[in-house]
């Protein structure tokens, strides 16, 4: 009978699944299995659902467009008894839970549209940047670098007041001057993954370059930006709400949350609410934004795939 203790590798069933299960099979599983990262995807999809609801919510439920004004419920404090009236009205008597029903319809759009221009035109420049090099790859570099050497908000101050800039144009520039740092890591990844044997192998059997980078390197990318397309979601959200206080981002009477906070510090002591729900809506998607990210990451890095736990005995 031995009497030296033995090193018994023990492997739990939910690890023997995740070992036979595929990459996306297995990062679905460990998001399920993350409680802060699925409550903060039902945050932001009970948002976008009552954002696609606000024309049927403002018609059947609380009978009160965002566009309909009664002075005499001018700073009229939240209160039950209306359900249009469940967040206060403003300065001019409109209904504050219908329009930032409207309101998260275009900061959502926003946020969502403008990550779509960026990891667009990101990816696209950083893959074949990375992967043709060369005099393309120094043309991206000296964009990059010249790009970002511009303080963007000055240049969105001044974007603002030469264009009126709707729930479409603005996403669309937030997009076209937020592209660098996707750029930068696409480029990044396809240095690394083009001298892999799996596309060495490919480009023998004479696949065409696009095939290469779109059929086996983007899809090891992908996974990494997804990490970074949820962060940017919550960036460009920040950035639409500063300029629309500021009064440069979208203009009314089409709702933002981020201008109805624009006219909300000098009415405080009158109605407090015009700033608190927006405030709060604002932060509360950033979070949910950043939190999903962050769970993402946890999921979908391949280091931690295939991870088992050794118990000594």
């Amino acid at each position: 009978m031995a009497t030296q203790a033995a090193a018994v590798q023990v492997v739990q069933p939910w690890e023997q699944r995740r070992a036979s299960a595929n990459f996306w099979s297995d990062a679905w599983w460990r998001l399920r299995h993350d409680p802060t990262t699925m409550i903060a995807i039902g945050v932001i999809v009970l948002l976008v659902v009552l954002a696609l609801s606000a024309d049927l919510l403002a018609e059947h439920f609380f009978h009160w467009s965002f566009t309909k004004q009664n002075l005499a419920q001018a700073y009229r404090k939240p209160a039950l008894e209306d359900p249009a009236f469940w967040m206060g009205a403003d300065n001019l008597g409109r209904s504050q839970i219908v329009r930032l029903l409207y309101g998260a319809r275009v900061s959502l759009f926003v946020g969502f549209f403008g990550m779509f221009v960026t990891m667009t035109i990101g990816v696209v420049m950083g893959l074949t940047s990375g992967y043709f090099r060369g005099k393309w790859d120094d043309f991206v570099v000296w964009l990059v670098s010249t790009l970002t050497s511009i303080p963007l908000l000055y240049l969105f101050l001044i974007i603002g007041l030469l264009f009126r800039l709707d729930a479409f144009v603005l996403p669309l520039f937030l997009g076209v001057f937020g592209w660098f740092g996707i750029c930068n890591l696409a480029r990044g990844q396809t240095f690394a993954l083009r001298e892999r044997d799996y596309v060495t192998a490919a480009r023998t059997i004479g696949a065409s370059d696009r095939r290469i980078i779109f059929q086996h390197i983007f899809p090891n990318v992908i996974p990494l930006l997804i990490v970074i397309a949820m962060i940017d979601v919550g960036g460009i959200i920040l950035t639409e709400s500063a300029l629309s206080f500021l009064g440069f981002g979208i203009q009314p009477p089409q709702p933002s949350w981020g201008n109805m906070l624009s006219d909300a510090p000098q009415f405080y002591f009158r109605g407090a609410h015009l700033i608190y729900f927006p405030g709060i809506l604002i932060s509360l998607t950033v979070l949910c934004c950043y939190l999903i990210g962050d769970g993402l990451r946890d999921a979908l890095d391949p280091r931690l795939r295939g991870a088992t736990h050794v118990r000594v005995k």
